[in-house]
């Protein structure tokens, strides 16, 4: 679990998962603090979990970090801004056990609900797009089976870390479970521009890696080689000529997004993680055998 300044909420995240009556000692939990500049190492300690604590402000390298030490025979990666359930970690693994699987995501949930209505629009179209079907992207919580992850040495410092595991797993070893978990979405617009900025920044950059022949790396990259930028009005709005307006608006965001990106003095990381919020810690010693494995 990367964790970038979530001291304000990483331990709603850890509290829900190990008091799931489903947990068990059988699932290791590392939370990787990187680059905090707040509480977040000290909070998840305070929950008994194993967490490395790395000057590097980067989510790549904490992965990498934690895959040092991770025991497991199936690793899932979660981002530390996403609930979760035991159960829904273990249907995961089930997944992944299944002959010929390799990786398994949940389901996709937008939460935009005490959003403003420019948000509520965009995402009434994104969380239609067929690319994210069957993928592992756009979900915060990622299940990679020990084969897929010995193919590659240690995770590119890319941003995009998800499109990566996508590429690593070929479209027939891919599963995805009923259970879905909840994403948030962006309170305002302003915000909701810097996430899809740094999300465009990102793709960008990911196949800017792949033409660059992505270290050496055998990637998939099927079925969808490439964003389609028309997707949105193929596949969602002549299915569903009533999203019209919310296409409009859709569209419009990407627009302001791309400009955003592309303007001087952008920086990918805008946006990224929470600002310093130092909160005390909420209990402690409840788990101090908790073993690690679940990132």
């Amino acid at each position: 679990m990367p964790a970038y300044n979530e001291a304000a909420g990483i331990g709603r995240i850890l509290s829900d998962l190990l008091g799931d009556p489903d947990f068990g000692s059988d699932i290791e939990v590392i939370v990787a603090a990187n680059g905090c500049t707040d509480d977040t190492a000290d909070v998840a300690r305070s929950y008994g979990v194993r967490v490395i604590d790395i000057a590097t402000p980067s989510k790549t390298a904490a992965f990498n970090a934690a895959d040092a030490i991770a025991t497991g025979d199936v690793l899932i990666y979660q981002d530390a801004d996403i609930p979760v359930t035991a159960a829904l970690l273990r249907q995961l693994a089930a997944a992944v056990a299944e002959p010929g699987i390799e990786a398994a995501v949940p389901g996709r949930e937008i939460d935009a609900s005490g959003s403003a209505w420019p948000v509520r629009a965009f995402y009434a179209i994104n969380g239609r797009l067929p690319v994210f079907s069957r993928r592992l992207f756009g979900r915060g919580v990622i299940a990679l089976s020990r084969e897929a992850r010995s193919r590659f040495d240690r995770f590119p410092e890319i941003t995009a870390d998800d499109m990566f595991l996508d590429a690593i797993v070929a479209a027939s070893e891919k599963a995805e479970v009923a259970t879905p978990v909840r994403v948030g979405a962006p309170k305002t617009s302003s915000d909701l521009v810097r996430r899809v900025a740094r999300a465009r920044d990102g793709n960008a950059e990911f196949w800017r890696y792949v033409d660059a022949g992505a270290e050496g790396h055998v990637l998939a990259l099927d079925p969808v080689a490439g964003p389609n930028q028309w997707a949105w009005l193929g596949s969602v709005v002549r299915r569903k000529p009533a999203l019209l307006p919310s296409a409009v608006c859709y569209a419009g965001i990407v627009a302001l997004a791309e400009a955003k990106r592309r303007s001087p003095g952008w920086d990918v990381k805008s946006g990224w993680g929470r600002p310093a919020a130092p909160i005390p810690r909420q209990r402690s010693g409840a788990h101090d055998e908790t073993k690690v494995r679940e990132k």
